[in-house]
């Protein structure tokens, strides 16, 4: 696999923003919470992000601001020529919650409560603002820039918005930085996964009369038996789960069907190679077993190591120039997982603190929601200046 180049500036300087742009993040803190709010109570389960997309993209028409919305509601802004290299910056629309009614956000003193407010729409509204001020003030890229507001990346949405965007133009894209998640980490490792559907097929029956059938539930167990005493890979940290098992209509019926949700990790492709390989080995021993695969994130691919580092460790002090707390660099499934697979320099970085992601209960702290503001405003305008 080819090696990327990475692109980034100023490497080894130290680089704050200027005081007008500080004033930009201070004259729209309080507007930011509101459109915050706004955009949160907004429904955008993974595949169902079209009222969010349309909501951007008419704020973004309301400032003049030019956008298109691709076949997988992708919110984009071009700024690049046809022959430039790109810098992709990007945030995802799409929350882990099914509901279809809107959202219920709450505010109490510095803190706002609800389900998706810092996953990921509190980085979505930061990017917003930023692409506002660099219109407002006519900034031209020193490389071709490239925004996304992209669909997917949640569950099942396995990043497959920024795998669209990211296979038009990974041959042109030598740097990419996904806002998602805390202040506190910068992601540069990808952790991958792949994610199935076992259903059990057999003729059932009674459960008295015709006792000694084959039991769909009971051929299922025997699967997650054997799938939870397989050999762990320990190169990398290596997991597996059972997500969810399903089957059978009632107690006095032998279960026809039995369905489980099962999904495997690692931050290293061989490790991801041998639960593969361990896994259709198992399931190659029962002939009733329907596959499907319901997903795939890659791991990571192959790096210009001294450049990826050097990529990585200057993102982490842009951050640290007004998050003042430690940062650690980790591996996490993000939509840097794309990128990274083709090796591609990719960070992702969050603009808030906060906890309970992926429950109602989920909550950030608006003070660091400031911070993030100028941390995510330090990082891209670096793009930007001479």
């Amino acid at each position: 696999m080819k090696r990327h180049n990475c692109l980034f500036f100023n490497i080894g300087g130290e680089n704050m923003l200027y005081k007008y742009e500080e004033d930009y993040v201070e004259q729209e803190a309080d507007y930011s919470i509101e459109l915050l709010k706004q955009l949160a109570t907004i429904p955008a389960p993974s595949y169902h992000e079209e009222k969010r997309a349309q909501f951007c993209k008419q704020w973004f028409k309301e400032r003049g601001i030019e956008t298109t919305i691709d076949k997988m509601n992708n919110v984009v802004i071009k700024m690049f020529d046809d022959n430039q290299d790109i810098a992709v910056f990007c945030g995802h629309l799409d929350v882990v919650f099914a509901d279809m009614e809107p959202l219920k956000i709450i505010q109490k003193g510095n803190y706002l409560y609800g389900p998706g407010v810092g996953d990921d729409t509190a980085n979505v509204v930061h990017l917003m603002q930023v692409i506002h001020y660099i219109h407002l003030h006519h900034l031209h890229g020193k490389t071709g820039i490239l925004f996304v507001l992209n669909t997917c990346e949640e569950g099942l949405g396995n990043s497959n918005g920024c795998r669209y965007i990211v296979e038009q133009y990974k041959n042109r894209i030598k740097s990419f930085i996904s806002f998602d998640g805390y202040l506190n980490q910068c992601t540069n490792s990808a952790v991958g996964s792949k994610r199935y559907r076992l259903t059990v097929h057999c003729q059932g029956g009674h459960s008295y009369a015709d006792f000694g059938k084959e039991n769909a539930i009971e051929t299922l167990s025997k699967i997650m038996y054997e799938l939870s005493h397989q050999q762990i890979p320990t190169e990398a940290k290596t997991t597996y789960n059972f997500g969810k098992i399903e089957g059978g209509t009632t107690i006095n019926a032998i279960a026809s069907t039995a369905t489980l949700l099962y999904e495997y990790r690692s931050s290293m492709q061989n490790c991801l190679d041998i639960m593969e390989k361990q896994f259709q080995e198992i399931v190659s021993h029962y002939s009733n077993v329907e596959i499907e695969i319901l997903g795939v994130r890659p791991g990571n691919g192959l790096l210009n190591q001294e450049k990826f580092e050097k990529f990585t460790d200057h993102n982490v002090r842009l951050i640290k120039e007004y998050y003042l707390d430690d940062v650690e660099k980790c591996a996490n499934g993000t939509d840097s997982n794309i990128p990274l697979s083709y090796g591609i320099c990719a960070n992702t970085i969050g603009t808030l603190m906060g906890e309970k992601a992926h429950t109602y209960d989920e909550w950030i702290d608006l003070d660091s929601y400031k911070i993030g503001f100028k941390v995510m405003m330090n990082i891209i305008l670096e793009y930007f200046r001479d």
